[in-house]
């Protein structure tokens, strides 16, 4: 059963103050041309993602980057707001503790991982701690997580079809007694 949503598009609008969330979604609305709308979109996705991090570290510390590079570029352009980032790490988001960043090529990752199947039970593991805190995955976020527009767009798995993927994933259970 699905348990109600815990963090709601306006809380995590409430992680930056005003000011900069709008100053955040002006900027790349003005550098990438896309409508501010989907900017908005990308800025509460890379939230979102943080937010994982922050409530997961154990579970996602240290797992490829599981959305499109414009959240990267989102997330470079918080960190470059030093004292706001470092107040949202530390004070705003539930873990507490500041969110370092690293940039890893893609193939680089690929040649640390043993197989493939290593890679996508990696990618896989943040379907159903995204589920369980935002809920299920809707058209607005596919164009900004990888792995679940791939699902959708090369597999054909339906959004319903994620959800199911969400629900079965044992890996990404937090608690020992919940892996099989």
């Amino acid at each position: 059963m699905f348990n109600p949503l815990k963090v709601t598009t306006p809380s995590l609008k409430a992680l930056l103050d005003d000011a900069l969330f709008t100053g955040v979604v002006r900027h790349f609305a003005r550098t990438t041309g896309k409508e501010p709308a989907y900017v908005e979109r990308q800025v509460i996705e890379c939230l979102k993602y943080l937010y994982l991090i922050s409530c997961y570290p154990k579970q996602l510390a240290g797992l490829f980057l599981p959305v499109e590079q414009a959240i990267d570029e989102v997330w470079h352009y918080l960190i470059l707001q030093t004292r706001e980032y470092r107040e949202l790490c530390e004070e705003r988001l539930p873990g507490r503790f500041f969110i370092h960043h690293r940039s890893l090529p893609y193939e680089d990752y690929q040649q640390r991982q043993p197989s493939r199947e290593q890679m996508l039970e990696e990618a896989l593991r943040w379907l159903p701690l995204y589920r369980k805190e935002f809920g299920p995955f809707d058209e607005g976020a596919l164009p900004h997580w990888t792995m679940v527009r791939f699902l959708h767009q090369r597999l054909g798995l339906s959004l319903d079809d994620i959800a199911a993927l969400e629900a079965e994933a044992p890996s990404a259970q937090p608690d020992a007694e919940h892996v099989r």
